[in-house]
């Protein structure tokens, strides 16, 4: 029975539609690099100059997303419902140039791709933080990142358990928060702080299947609306793929 209320994907690809630049495209890794952005032909120079001027430019949305039958399907990859979202959530992320970006004091950067670095439940009730590489398909990416959310969960003291060097920019923030299916959520943010940040919740049961409330936070002088629904639109689209 389907599962109401929530993003679908049900993209077609067409002539400058998104998924015709979504990584995985043969054409997208072989022109993908590391680049400053040049303003004079970006077209969003102007909400950007005007957005990071604000003291409160960030943004935040949550929506419930369709993870039926998700925890059978990622055991089939050797995965958790864990690993299988924060993968999904980290390659739509990559698939939407704006989640890709980072301000400088000169202008705009963008990362060919990002990473995700994100909070691991201790058993004394603290938490870690580590960073989860992205990985070329669901497999892969449980394999790397299993054993670092492990050493996150075993270590005492610290905050961050890991020695990755990433570029603060190359990195989203994700959370995990599975005791409430929470219909907003507010995340924390330092001065300067642009990077996309998304939060995961409870999933419960829905009209025969299963939902997950998803909070997605941005930067206003680099994501828009349409940024953000397509972003659902994509991790929809992973969820169901895997």
């Amino acid at each position: 029975m389907p599962v109401t209320g929530l993003v679908h994907a049900s993209m077609r690809a067409g002539p400058g539609t998104l998924a015709d630049t979504r990584p995985g495209c043969p054409a997208r890794e072989q022109t993908m690099l590391d680049r400053h952005i040049s303003l004079d032909e970006w077209p969003r120079r102007a909400a950007m100059e005007h957005f990071r001027k604000m003291r409160h430019p960030s943004f935040s949305v949550t929506a419930n997303v369709d993870v039926t039958g998700l925890r059978e399907r990622a055991a089939r990859h050797g995965a958790t419902p864990w690993l299988a979202y924060h993968h999904a959530a980290l390659e739509a992320a990559n698939e939407i140039d704006a989640f890709r970006q980072t301000l400088m004091e000169d202008g705009v950067f963008e990362y060919a791709q990002v990473h995700a670095s994100t909070t691991v439940l201790r058993d004394d009730g603290s938490f870690g933080i580590v960073n989860l590489l992205r990985g070329q398909d669901l497999a892969s990416f449980a394999t790397t990142a299993r054993p670092r959310a492990a050493q996150a969960k075993l270590a005492q003291g610290g905050l961050f358990s890991d020695s990755d060097a990433l570029p603060p920019g190359a990195v989203l923030h994700l959370t995990t928060l599975p005791w409430l299916a929470f219909t907003s959520f507010t995340h924390a943010r330092g001065e300067g702080d642009d990077r996309p940040k998304i939060a995961f919740g409870r999933m419960t049961a829905q009209s025969g299947g299963q939902v997950m409330p998803v909070a997605v936070d941005v930067h206003h002088a680099l994501v828009d609306g349409v940024h953000v629904g397509r972003f659902f639109e994509r991790l929809q689209a992973h969820l169901l793929a895997v």
